[in-house]
């Protein structure tokens, strides 16, 4: 889509046209594109040669790392009561402690 020919000549030519700088009935769009088609009955039909797939390429040799390195042993709680980490009583004993608190 291309702005009008008074706002290629003046000062927009270099800016990004907005929704904001135009008229109504100017539609930006998001720039996703659609993965099918509405039907005369409502509803939305999914045309596969349209969705996008992402080949994830092989990983050996990959030179970044994770956020959380792989050498980091899950800790598991000791809990006594059911609620488990979820026990009010129990986040407010460990808010005491942690606070120094009594």
């Amino acid at each position: 889509m291309q702005p009008t020919r008074i706002l290629q000549g003046m000062r927009y030519r270099k800016l990004r046209l907005t929704t904001k700088d135009v008229n109504k009935g100017y539609y930006k769009g998001t720039g996703t594109g659609s993965m099918g088609r509405h039907t005369k009955y409502g509803t939305y039909v999914i045309e596969w040669e349209k969705v996008r797939t992402y080949v994830v390429p092989p990983l050996e040799g990959f030179k970044l790392t994770p956020f959380v390195a792989n050498t980091i042993q899950r800790v598991y709680g000791q809990y006594e009561t059911k609620a488990g980490p979820r026990d009010p009583e129990l986040y407010l004993q460990n808010w005491k402690v942690q606070n120094g608190m009594d």
